[in-house]
């Protein structure tokens, strides 16, 4: 095969000679992208009442619904610009006493951020509105004046319209403690309803995030007509209760604002003819620092890398039909085209197959490869969904779990996955916790699993293990994942964010995955010492420090080095012909190198490896 060379060069656009790579392998690393419905961005308009029953103080010094509300935003917006800086969101305020819109057409209606990106500026601003101040701020800025529900739904239409970007997902929320916001007048009432369903009809989804106000939110007077129905039976619709704590309400629009998407949409096959439509979803997934972006010094603007391969000799452009495959076995390259490699890796069309079933004590904690991924039925592929419920519950009746190959896409290998049914579970404000579904639990092959020879040690007496029981018992507690952030990640993000708002000082981070020393020690008394007395020596000091035993050389003042193993041209022609040169290390291979006079034109180990072969074998 041809020789050819990286040469890598900044290039503003990146559209020609553009390849695609061997395809994704299917693991947990390359699933973190989405299989979009269609592509556009997300978009998301709070809409927020401004009326004086918004700013009351709760209960208890409880904040206002309207500082409540402004929290929620600000937290929204932190987490887009993390997770999902291309989004789309929008602050409007309805109520009020001033007007700012497009011609100031509608009265009442205040935008305080157009539908745009999600910046430091915008948060800044929505801090200024949190608290006592920022509630004197809204009130000098907008004040409290009529509702038309109507036309805010109206101008809101519009900031959807003006966007000349593709939106896949439109979404607006409704945060208010008002359920009869023109107070009974039926002629704004109906326009606010003819405004909602024209929204509805344009693909806006409307959501009602109502709080606690005195004697209660009757969702039933007013709004039951104005939000949407729930998009698929995963999704709750109307929540009846109010939210009364920041908490409650965080969780509501957290559950509320993110689309889910699918990885992929494959066909489960139950039998000849029994093909039931699923989506697969990622239910979790490291949560990793993103990538730096490489800057002009010039402009700041983005740089992107382009790749090109040119033949060493001539310099000649080379495209992708012109590159082969090679892999190395026994010291022979064996050489590929890239369509023989395509149908090498292909064993299965994606898709998921039932192979059968067995019962759930037959599958194993140490089966356990990485996380699950999530299998629930596409309502928008119709073909097959009927057929979805029946497996389900029976899955769930017999406790067995379903076992299948899983292909997720062209040219990725196929897996073993085992389909434990999940039921639904919600909570008391009939928030859903858990959707009904399938989890797919990644099984191990056979070549994956390994023997250990563990090593023999001195085996506990049982009064030592009895006095470890003990310390176990104390030291127990009921661990939950979503309880521990990463420090690391946390605290990037917090000086990223100080940086962006121009803070003093970094948001301080507490580290909960470092251990309550002080509490260990209540907990446990005199355990720890009378274990240590069962275990340890009596001069045993588990805080002292012994010094390095220092080495001869180092004692006479010098270094000692490690002397070179030469090796000889047969034991070299012996690793070639039997084709275990890479079981050498890259020191030894360089200094065979040398021995010998090869010369290398890299340090890799494989060009190493090559080099050696290619003068061994004249």
């Amino acid at each position: 095969p041809e020789m050819a060379r990286l040469v890598h060069a900044s290039m503003a656009q990146w559209n020609d000679y553009h390849h695609e790579d061997e395809d994704v392998d299917g693991e947990e690393r390359d699933e973190s992208g989405v299989d979009y419905k269609s592509t556009g961005r997300d978009s998301l308009v709070f809409l927020v009442d401004a009326s004086k029953e918004m700013f009351i103080m709760g209960e208890d010094e409880e904040p206002s619904p309207f500082d409540m509300t402004m929290q929620c935003v600000r937290s929204v917006y932190t987490s887009k610009i993390i997770s999902s800086d291309k989004d789309l969101v929008a602050l409007v305020f309805y109520g009020t006493e001033q007007s700012k819109n497009p011609r100031n057409s509608f009265k009442h209606v205040y935008i305080y951020h157009d539908l745009d990106l999600p910046g430091a500026r915008r948060v800044q601003d929505v801090d200024g509105l949190r608290g006592e101040k920022g509630a004197q701020v809204a009130g000098e800025t907008m004040g409290s004046g009529n509702t038309n529900l109507g036309e805010a739904l109206w101008c809101c239409s519009n900031l959807y319209s003006d966007i000349k970007l593709r939106l896949s997902h439109k979404r607006l929320m409704i945060f208010t403690c008002r359920d009869t916001p023109h107070g009974g007048d039926s002629e704004r009432d109906r326009q606010a309803r003819t405004k909602a369903s024209d929204l509805k009809e344009t693909g806006v989804v409307i959501d009602l995030m109502h709080l606690m106000k005195p004697g209660g939110f009757d969702v039933s007077l007013f709004f039951c007509d104005v939000v949407s129905p729930p998009e698929d039976e995963a999704e709750l619709g109307l929540q009846m209760e109010p939210c009364g704590k920041l908490e409650d309400l965080q969780k509501r629009v957290r559950a509320k604002e993110m689309k889910k998407r699918s990885v992929a949409r494959l066909n489960l096959c139950l039998g000849e003819g029994m093909n039931v439509a699923v989506g697969v979803y990622i239910t979790a997934l490291q949560a990793r620092k993103p990538n730096a972006i490489k800057l002009y010094r010039d402009n700041n603007e983005p740089v992107r890398t382009k790749t090109r391969l040119y033949h060493t000799q001539t310099g000649s452009l080379l495209l992708p039909s012109d590159t082969k495959r090679v892999q190395v076995y026994a010291g022979r390259q064996i050489v590929m085209e890239k369509d023989e490699v395509d149908v090498i890796k292909k064993f299965s069309d994606p898709g998921l197959e039932l192979i059968g079933f067995k019962p759930m004590e037959r599958l194993k904690l140490h089966h356990h490869l990485r996380s699950a991924v999530f299998i629930y039925p596409e309502e928008e592929m119709v073909t097959g969904v009927s057929n979805f419920n029946p497996f389900f519950t029976m899955c769930s009746v017999r406790n067995v779990f379903a076992l299948c190959k899983y292909t997720r896409i062209r040219n990725s290998p196929p897996r073993f996955l085992a389909l434990v049914p999940q039921k639904e579970e919600v909570d008391d404000g009939q928030a859903q916790i858990a959707a009904p579904g399938f989890h797919g639990i990644f099984l191990p092959y056979a070549d994956d699993i390994r023997t250990l020879d563990t090593p023999q040690l001195p085996t506990a007496s049982e009064s030592q293990v009895d006095k470890m029981k003990e310390i176990v018992h104390k030291l127990r507690f009921k661990y939950r994942s979503d309880a521990f952030e990463n420090p690391v990640l946390q605290q990037h993000y917090r000086n990223l964010e100080a940086l962006a708002l121009d803070l003093m000082a970094p948001e301080h981070i507490e580290d909960l995955t470092m251990p309550n020393v002080n509490m260990i020690d209540q907990r446990l008394g005199s355990l720890a010492q009378e274990f240590r007395d069962l275990v340890y020596p009596a001069d045993y000091n588990p805080e002292g420090k012994t010094a390095p035993k220092r080495k001869p050389a180092e004692a006479a003042g010098g270094t000692e080095k490690k002397p070179k193993v030469e090796m000889s041209e047969d034991e070299l022609r012996g690793h070639v012909q039997k084709g275990n040169l890479g079981k050498l290390t890259v020191p030894v291979l360089k200094d065979a190198c040398k021995q010998f006079g090869v010369k290398v034109t890299g340090t890799k180990k494989q060009e190493l490896i090559d080099a050696l072969t290619a003068q061994l074998t004249k």
